[in-house]
């Protein structure tokens, strides 16, 4: 028990942990923009209000159905379909995400060669040396 309370107590891990909680939020964030935004665009130039319930039935429905014909309704029946608004809707997530990534990795990249690639601030000067080797050799005649 202890070992895994040092394991946990770990800086890496809380970083991890950290980042799962703001992945999370943040693919909410995007799940919001592409449900509520570009997705209504993208539905208004093809004609319909809501892309993500496109699909295409890939048999007949069963005979005991009479719910809606909603893709959610029609899925949740498990009638045969590709639901290929919903997959959409998904890759829109996927890019958008991995484009955010993107950036994210490249400015983090960015950055590190700027630490890297500053110069380091300049030691003293040789007066300042020599000044510190006649102090410290007069120390013991003190």
């Amino acid at each position: 028990m202890g070992e895994f309370r040092a394991f946990i107590a770990k800086g890496n891990v809380l970083d991890l942990a950290v980042a799962v909680i703001i992945g999370a939020a943040f693919a909410a964030i995007v799940a919001s923009l592409t449900g509520d935004l570009i997705m209504p665009l993208i539905a208004a130039i093809v004609g319909k209000v809501d892309f993500s319930s496109h699909y295409l039935l890939l048999g007949p429905l069963p005979a005991d159905y009479h719910g809606p014909m909603s893709y959610a309704a029609l899925k949740a029946a498990g009638v045969p379909m590709l639901g290929y608004g919903a997959f959409l809707t998904a890759l829109v997530n996927f890019l958008i995400l991995a484009f955010a990534i993107f950036l994210l990795v490249k400015a983090a990249t960015r950055a590190m060669r700027r630490r890297e690639a500053a110069p380091e601030a300049p030691g003293p000067s040789e007066e300042v040396l020599l000044l510190r080797e006649i102090r410290d050799a007069l120390k013991p005649r003190a």
